[in-house]
């Protein structure tokens, strides 16, 4: 006969974590309203009016106005497209770089793996923030060049936490068995080494895109991300400064915009790890 535990792991390895499920709900809210916000707002976001400034929340402005009138609850759905914008496109330029170059080093070894890791070493000793800097000293503050910065400032991230998982799979038996086969180790890197990988880089992706957000909000914050009148976050907790004591709401709700989205992606990353990690299914239907 067959025990009743025999059918339970296959349940629980079923099952989403409470983590991940809040994660996903808490990141596609924020998601959702920046899709909705391309084809609706409830106020003209850069609309100015001087007559309704100042409002706290109410029926007619669920958030409260700004110091110029404009509607905060708009502000924000905008700014959600900028801030998820940036950091994405960040996210992406860093994997796009980092894990080729992560690859390349664990595969290569030697003199490369050198070149490549000290080169990542001179990377990380320039945070976003300052990168950012230098290239405002150049072209300017905008989003294009926040992305530039953060983008930067990930290569080495993704390409650290590429070569590091990629050495331990260069000793398994199926890659030595391809290499024995004749496989080039480039190859050997694309068809076993990276898909291998690939569980580990959507977790790194999601944190890396929630303090991508952070980054943006911060650079934003100090005039470098983006520019008036394309609404932010940042620029928005940065105005609302110097008016916390008579107008609380218009540092709450942006702030509470950030920790949204940044808590959902933080809590998906990390049920993400769970599920995708067979060590750790293992472990849970055991």
């Amino acid at each position: 006969m067959s025990p009743p535990l025999m059918t339970r792991p296959g349940r629980t390895a079923s099952r989403l974590s409470p983590a991940l499920v809040v994660g996903l709900a808490l990141t596609g809210l924020i998601v959702a309203v920046g899709l909705i916000s391309l084809v609706w707002t409830p106020w003209d976001v850069e609309a100015i009016r001087i007559a309704d400034r100042l409002q706290p929340p109410s029926p007619v402005h669920w958030m409260g106005t700004d110091h110029f009138g404009r509607d905060v609850l708009s502000m924000i759905m905008a700014g959600s497209r900028n801030s998820l914008g940036v950091a994405l496109v960040a996210v992406g330029v860093g994997a796009g770089f980092g894990v080729p170059l992560g690859l390349l080093s664990a595969a290569r070894r030697g003199l490369i793996d050198e070149a490549v890791m000290r080169v990542n070493d001179l990377i990380f000793a320039f945070p976003a923030l300052l990168v950012a800097v230098m290239i405002t000293a150049v072209s300017g503050p905008g989003a294009i060049n926040a992305i530039i910065a953060i983008g930067i400032f990930n290569i080495p991230v993704f390409a650290r936490v590429t070569r590091g998982a990629a050495l331990s799979l260069w000793t398994r038996d199926y890659v030595l068995a391809a290499q024995t086969a004749g496989k080039s180790r480039t190859l050997i890197s694309m068809q076993h080494i990276l898909p291998n990988l690939l569980s580990l880089l959507v977790v790194q992706a999601a944190i890396q895109f929630a303090l991508g957000i952070v980054a943006e909000a911060g650079l934003s914050y100090v005039g470098l991300g983006a520019q008036p009148p394309m609404p932010s976050w940042g620029r928005m907790l940065s105005e609302a400064q110097t008016m916390i004591g008579f107008a609380p709401w218009l540092a709450v709700f942006p702030g509470l915009a950030v920790v949204t989205i940044v808590l959902g992606l933080s809590l998906a990353g990390d049920g993400l790890g769970e599920r995708l990690d067979p060590r750790l299914r293992q472990g849970r239907s055991q």
